[in-house]
């Protein structure tokens, strides 16, 4: 069962072109320059590309398998044009994330079997996690489903507010017991807040430090913990959220916290105040783990669903 559509609306669409928009620019800006005078797409070409994707934060071992897909082509084509290049890029890239967990519909569907739906919510401090969880729980609301909050990102006051403004403005029930409480305490009764509500959905908040590993794992452990007291296999899923804006960081990062919790699923934020909307497809590829949603704007509905498909049509397309 389906909460949400499974189409990818024009007007979706438009707004993910927009967002990648810096990126593509940037993209093809370096593009053009490599191939200008060129006809066919020869190892200088593919040199120039090489070193444009790794500039452009798609990371050294995912250009390598990019670049080889593109040189076995050049081999079984034999003639391929630079004004093809594009079009051939954007046939590889999708390849190559159809070979990992990247999401191809147009929306996530939450499992009817799990209810209330346990989300748990991981990332560094001002990669915009509570915002994502603000707009995921408007989104969630505007379609009929109900949503509890649990502001168990206990160590800073900032947070603990912000995702009480958002439970206002969305107009569902906070759980928050302020700072420095204990954050197992706060998830534990979000959980039961939501059962005893017949809530569709809880969606907790954890703290954002990315401190030594042990104490993370420790922390987020107890959180996993103390929830499964009152729903047996809570969570359902952990959500890490970077912010692509930071490019390589971001991926330094999904390496931390994939060490220290099982990272479930992805998502990627501010894709449209910056150039390295190819992280994305790094962090798909070495990870292997789905990129669920991406921000491209600053609206409730500019957060989402990945279709790798969307992307890199969007990413890669000249017009």
């Amino acid at each position: 069962m389906s909460f949400l559509s499974n189409l990818f609306s024009k007007e979706k669409k438009e707004t993910l072109d927009q967002g990648l928009q810096k990126s593509k620019e940037s993209f093809f800006g370096k593009l053009g320059k490599a191939i200008a005078g060129k006809s066919t797409v020869d190892e200088e070409v593919l040199d120039n590309l090489e070193e444009i994707l790794i500039s452009s934060d798609v990371g050294v071992d995912t250009t390598l398998k990019i670049i080889d897909r593109i040189q076995a082509r050049v081999a079984r084509d034999k003639y391929l044009g630079t004004a093809e290049l594009d079009s051939i890029l954007k046939d590889e890239v999708a390849a190559l994330l159809s070979e990992n967990n990247a999401t191809d519909t147009a929306d996530f569907e939450i499992p009817s079997s799990k209810k209330p739906y346990v989300l748990m919510v991981v990332g560094v401090n001002g990669v915009g996690k509570t915002t994502t969880i603000g707009k995921l729980s408007a989104q969630f609301k505007k379609k009929g489903l109900n949503v509890v909050l649990g502001a168990a990102d206990t160590f800073r006051a900032a947070a603990v507010d912000q995702l009480k403004l958002w439970g206002e403005r969305v107009g569902v029930p906070v759980v928050a017991k302020g700072m420095n409480t204990d954050p197992s305490a706060v998830a534990f009764e979000a959980v039961e807040k939501g059962v005893a509500l017949g809530a569709d959905v809880i969606i907790i908040d954890t703290a954002g430090r990315l401190h030594t590993k042990v104490n993370l794992m420790q922390e987020l452990s107890k959180i996993k913990r103390v929830m499964q007291k009152v729903i047996a296999d809570a969570p359902h899923d952990v959500m890490l959220v970077l912010d692509g804006s930071t490019g390589q960081n971001a991926v330094v990062q999904a390496r931390e916290f994939t060490k220290a919790t099982d990272v479930t699923c992805l998502t990627i934020t501010k894709l449209d105040g910056t150039a390295k909307g190819g992280v994305v497809i790094g962090i798909s590829d070495e990870f292997k783990i789905p990129v669920r949603y991406i921000g491209v704007g600053e609206k409730v509905d500019d957060l989402q669903v990945f279709n790798k498909r969307e992307f890199v049509d969007s990413l890669f397309r000249k017009s």
